[in-house]
């Protein structure tokens, strides 16, 4: 009887979670029966899987950071497993504040995959920060995604989070209205008892 060994560590240089749904989008139809019942794809010939853009990638995302966290100290940080090429700090779109994320590019994929061996997971400004292989950064990803403007995660967190602004923003929004309408409605009620009086 044969035991196969399977190992218990993950890949380092696995896709990441936003590079597999980017391409869920791009994918499409593919071996999808069309109407007449053939498969289109019953003649082809099988296609080759498609070359994995992390196999080379020098670029880190770098999420989790404290809104505090300056250029300089993550510089300092990531510099201490290889040479940086180039920092781009995350903004919030509309502000142009940092906003919790940043993009290291290094020189080599091995530079970069000893950061995420030896930073990710640590802490930095009092926060543990998440690293992740990136395709490359693309002019125009250095901003949030979020309605607001910052991360899409930071919009409706209900917790609050000192290093990342307080309150999640739509929650923030949406107690500041409570808070008008019970101004308005105690305006209304001091109006109503000094023509009562």
């Amino acid at each position: 009887m044969r035991t196969e060994l399977r190992s218990t560590v993950d890949r380092l240089d696995r896709p990441s979670a936003y590079y597999q749904s980017r391409n869920k989008r791009k994918r499409g139809d593919h071996g999808r029966d069309n109407r007449d019942g053939d498969s289109e794809m019953a003649n082809a010939q099988p296609e080759e899987p498609p070359e994995d853009p992390l196999r080379n990638a020098t670029t880190l995302y770098v999420g989790n950071l404290s809104f505090y966290t300056t250029e300089e100290q993550v510089y300092e940080l990531f510099s201490k497993c290889g040479e940086i090429k180039r920092l781009v700090m995350g903004l919030d779109r509309f502000r142009k504040t940092p906003c919790g994320f940043c993009f290291v590019e290094y020189y080599t994929h091995q530079d970069a995959l000893d950061c995420m061996k030896y930073i990710g997971g640590t802490k930095l400004d009092e926060r543990i920060i998440r690293t992740d292989l990136d395709p490359g950064f693309e002019e125009g990803r250095q901003y949030g995604r979020g309605k607001s403007g910052g991360q899409v995660r930071d919009e409706y967190r209900d917790d609050f989070d000192e290093g990342r602004g307080g309150l999640g923003r739509a929650i923030e929004h949406e107690r500041m209205r409570d808070v008008e309408k019970n101004r308005e409605k105690d305006q209304h009620t001091e109006e109503d008892y000094g023509r009562l009086r």
